[in-house]
């Protein structure tokens, strides 16, 4: 915990993807929320089928999922939200011309009770 989960279209160009990876867990590593940095784990997933709206082409997305255990306060969600999207954001500044595409950042609490993690190293 946290699972941090980046889907994206393809439409978007080429991406900084380590980039965007590094300044999203350290975003996230600065919050307090997080205990232990080696507990962020992400990752990146290409969208090959997609649709935005009605539209056939000329949209886009880039969509994350942040998975933590359930308990936080949606105060702290908010927090944990900001700090993924304001990190992704700048690596998102040259997209290709005619593209509309949205940004957007979803806290997903995982049950305490089910999730089991095993340190294997």
């Amino acid at each position: 915990m946290p699972h941090i989960v980046i889907e994206y279209t393809p439409n978007l160009g080429a991406l900084p993807f380590d980039a965007m990876l590094a300044s999203t867990t350290q975003a996230l590593s600065e919050s307090p929320e997080v205990q232990d940095e080696a507990d962020l784990k992400a990752r990146v997933l290409r969208a090959d089928h997609f649709r935005v709206g009605l539209a056939d082409r000329g949209r886009g997305y880039l969509h994350v999922q942040l998975r933590i255990l359930a308990g936080r306060t949606p105060e702290a969600k908010k927090d944990l939200s900001r700090r993924v999207a304001d990190a992704l954001h700048g690596h998102l500044k040259a997209l290709p011309p005619g593209l509309e595409a949205f940004l957007s950042v979803e806290v997903v609490d995982m049950d305490r009770g089910s999730y089991t993690k095993v340190k294997l190293a």
